[in-house]
């Protein structure tokens, strides 16, 4: 299956119809323009996928924000990953163990590589149980 597959299928409830992905990071997360060319960010790690900019022109200008792009590429992170595992293996992304939007650490000991698609399955299940039962934190099994 093929991510946008992955992400029409697990995370077409919150309302997104994924045409392309413009952009993924080594923790999974991904920019997607959708068929109203609006453009979405999925972030497993805090259980979220949402408009980030409604048009082109909002795109190009979030990307030059520096905030935004410090989110966005995770520079300490990915470098602390990367000395403790290693350079990612093809259809790998590091992964937080226990998600940041249930308290999870952002720390080296919360991380491991796991299947990218696995990821998406994982955080948007989770993500439609946690809107399902109004914001309460639910039960979940971390990816081991």
């Amino acid at each position: 299956m093929s991510i946008l597959d992955s992400v029409k299928q697990y995370w077409g409830w919150v309302g997104i119809e994924p045409v392309t992905v413009i952009a993924e990071n080594e923790f999974a997360n991904l920019i997607i323009q959708d068929i109203d060319d609006r453009f979405w960010r999925l972030c497993p790690e805090d259980l979220y996928c949402e408009v980030i900019a409604d048009d082109k022109n909002e795109y190009n200008e979030l990307v030059k924000d520096e905030e935004f792009n410090q989110d966005w590429f995770m520079d300490v992170m990915v470098h602390k990953a990367t000395e403790k595992f290693g350079q990612l293996k093809d259809g790998e992304k590091f992964h937080m163990l226990e998600p940041g939007a249930l308290g999870g650490k952002y720390a080296v000991f919360n991380i491991k590589p796991v299947a990218f698609e696995l990821i998406i399955k994982f955080s948007g299940e989770l993500a439609q149980k946690i809107d399902r039962a109004g914001g309460k934190k639910v039960n979940y099994t971390p990816i081991n």
